[in-house]
């Protein structure tokens, strides 16, 4: 990922919470020179660094994950369009964002009492919001229509593009105009820009 300095990332605690909090990533294989991608929710083991997670049983890359011997996976966290007309002088359209790339290499995950575990610790993450979570209850023949996998890292690269490059008063600026926007998503991104100024 091209990376102008200002705009790195590189302190793995702050990458790690970046994933947690983003955790809905974009897996990506190439094999044979085509490359093909996933939309699926991650657990990330810092500790061990191990992202894990699933894929249908249908879904290509099931058997791509046991022929790749790397795999990228996108995480993307809030972003936004930035006018030109809230600079003091006015500039070029630009886009804010932030987002972390996990390279790494992947491997099944054959045990069934492992799949199962990697099942029920998502469940349990996105279940935990609820004021009663479900339990899972499941037929566990239901993990044959699954593939379980741990990619294990080799390299993150964390990319905030934040008007870093731009004048404290532009920044300020930016702020208050995505606040101003009323979206959430404008928010979330006006809260990345604040914590970058402190």
């Amino acid at each position: 990922m091209y990376t102008p300095r200002h705009f790195s990332v590189s302190d793995s605690g702050q990458l790690a919470a970046f994933i947690d909090d983003n955790a809905f990533g974009t897996l990506v294989t190439v094999v044979d020179g085509r490359p093909e991608a996933s939309h699926i929710p991650f657990l990330f083991d810092a500790e061990r660094s191990v992202l894990c997670g699933h894929v249908a049983a249908p879904n290509p890359q099931a058997e791509q994950l046991s022929l790749a011997r790397e795999v990228l996976v996108m995480f993307q966290g809030p972003h936004g369009y930035i006018s030109p007309s809230w600079y003091e002088q006015s500039d070029v359209p630009t886009w804010n964002y932030t987002t972390v790339h996990v390279y790494g290499r992947p491997e099944i995950v054959e045990d069934d009492a492992e799949v199962r575990y990697i099942v029920d610790s998502l469940t349990r993450r996105y279940e935990a919001q609820f004021n009663k979570p479900w339990q899972p209850t499941y037929d566990d023949r239901l993990l044959k229509a699954i593939v379980g996998f741990r990619i294990h890292v080799t390299e993150m690269q964390g990319k905030f593009k934040l008007s870093q490059n731009r004048s404290a008063q532009d920044r300020a600026n930016v702020i208050r105009e995505l606040k101003a926007s009323g979206r959430e998503s404008d928010a979330a991104l006006a809260q990345y820009m604040q914590q970058s100024l402190d």
